[in-house]
């Protein structure tokens, strides 16, 4: 697990949505915060809502491999602020798809993934043979998968943000960004170890991104805390087809 000295910023200790999880595990906010939202991630549905829009697709990136790991808790040792990344997948008529895989992949607090050389500033980073920060699960009956991480660092180029990877069944695959509120990342990598360690700062914000500019809303997680950790929360709607 995330080590529990990094505990949230105190100075920024709000709610960003006020998200609410059903007993059954489904995910839904009250039409009334849907509505004051700027979030298009807090727009989780509730049984009935009708048509989803379905999440747009963005680049893999170079930094994939399946390290063939089935698990929830994706940290191994990697220092930072506790982060569960809970998506639902759903059809395009917001119907939950049981059994989906679903994969998850991230740099850590210094902007370094696992299992590539060449990385950081000085491109003298190597990750090889390393797993940090990377697995997969199958959803369960609400379409609901839920990873244990820590909040990604940056690098530069692009803003912050965690892949991921959706395969509805054998024969289709869609591949999405998930993204932060630039003023959260901003207080998280200014005030909290090891993201304050590095030299330099983030040189690209959300509206700069041209990836996050393609995937639009959307794909903006909706963010909450909970207890020594936030939790970030994201409807991804596919064809299942």
């Amino acid at each position: 697990m995330p080590d529990k000295s990094s505990s949230l910023p105190l100075s920024r200790r709000q709610a960003l949505g006020l998200i609410a999880v059903t007993a059954g595990g489904g995910v839904f906010l009250p039409a009334a915060a849907r509505a004051a939202s700027p979030y298009a991630g807090l727009a989780l549905f509730d049984s009935g809502a009708g048509v989803c829009t379905i999440t747009p697709e963005v680049t893999e990136g170079p930094f994939y491999f399946d390290p063939k790991l089935e698990r929830t808790d994706v940290t191994e040792g990697k220092k930072g602020v506790a982060l569960n990344v809970r998506l639902q997948i759903v059809d395009a008529a917001c119907r939950p798809l049981a059994g989906a895989r679903v994969d998850i992949w991230h740099c850590d607090a210094q902007g370094a993934y696992s299992g590539y050389p060449g990385q950081g500033d000085g491109q003298d980073v190597d990750t090889s043979g390393q797993t940090f920060l990377r697995g997969w699960q199958k959803t369960d009956d609400s379409g609901i998968v839920s990873f244990a991480t820590i909040y990604p660092g940056w690098y530069r180029g692009r803003t912050t943000h965690i892949h991921f990877k959706v395969f509805p069944n054998d024969n289709s695959v869609m591949t999405g960004q998930l993204f932060f509120p630039d003023s959260l990342s901003e207080q998280i990598f200014a005030t909290v170890a090891p993201y304050n360690d590095r030299p330099g700062k983030r040189d690209t914000s959300n509206a700069r991104d041209g990836i996050a500019r393609q995937a639009g809303p959307a794909s903006q997680a909706a963010l909450r805390e909970v207890t020594d950790a936030y939790q970030a929360l994201l409807v991804v709607a596919v064809k299942a087809g």
